[in-house]
């Protein structure tokens, strides 16, 4: 009976002793662990999200990152393109996406978004010998979009929806490689992403131009589930980051100038 005793006591103890390592394993500086959040994304949209190396990169990575450390969170990133991204939110499988995801109505009846923290407009690639000169001069011209965008979107207004002449494409990459080789006369994406290209790839002979009465200004939004409990946290973690100057540093890092955060503000 003693010698149960004692090997009970022993159990006993080595169990407290566990319980007290996975707690230890779980404080960071006398405080509880951040509890971990998963984020998916589509990575082929530099430079906001892509892949260098395996690992995934760009403006909305850092952008999410601090911001769930501003709301007391810790984060992991994961590719995993662009419609999967709506379907894992829609499901749960994942807690948000950050994607330069627009806000927009439509997508509001099936998931919540974050305040706004991105200020963009479509804009036209095309080569530097083309004829195009504005959105109209679309109407008759082959117009590369990444499915699913709002880009897709303002093309098939301007062609119409079953036109033909309107190439879909998974994402922005396969777009533009599609004007590359011929196949496209234009694509049409976020102003950020193709004159990012062209900044990147001056050989190409690409420009970008403007048409700021075919196209309409967007926000990007952080998205949730329809009535996640984090979406009032993030909300606050970046109307703090626009304040307290975090999220002006991030910008410049990635665009080289500063944020316009008066409209962000005034969308808020």
């Amino acid at each position: 009976m003693k010698k149960f005793k004692w090997m009970a006591t022993l159990i006993v103890s080595a169990f407290l002793l566990v319980l007290s390592a996975c707690g230890a394993s779980e404080t960071s500086g006398g405080g509880e662990k951040k509890k971990t959040l998963r984020v998916v994304t589509d990575a082929a949209y530099a430079p906001f999200e892509y892949q260098d190396k395996g690992e995934v990169v760009g403006f909305d990575v850092d952008f999410i990152k601090a911001v769930a450390k501003q709301a007391g969170y810790e984060v992991k990133v994961e590719h995993v393109g662009w419609d999967p991204l709506f379907v894992e939110i829609k499901g749960k499988t994942a807690d948000l996406a950050v994607s330069a995801i627009t806000i927009n109505d439509d997508r509001k009846q099936t998931y919540d978004f974050s305040v706004p923290y991105f200020l963009s407009t479509n804009k036209i690639l095309i080569p530097k010998d083309s004829d195009i000169k504005s959105a109209a001069d679309l109407k008759d011209k082959v117009v590369a979009v990444q499915n699913g965008t709002t880009g897709q979107e303002a093309v098939e207004t301007l062609l119409g929806k079953e036109n033909k002449n309107v190439k879909k494409f998974k994402d922005n990459n396969l777009a533009i490689m599609e004007l590359k080789n011929g196949g496209a006369d234009a694509v049409v994406a976020d102003n950020t992403v193709i004159e990012e290209y062209v900044k990147n790839n001056p050989n190409e002979n690409f420009i970008v131009i403007e048409d700021e009465g075919a196209f309409d200004k967007e926000f990007y939004g952080v998205l949730f589930p329809k009535e996640s409990k984090l979406k009032a946290e993030f909300d606050k973690a970046i109307k703090e980051m626009m304040e307290n100057g975090e999220y002006t540093k991030i910008y410049k890092k990635w665009f080289k100038v500063d944020p316009d955060l008066s409209e962000l503000k005034a969308k808020q």
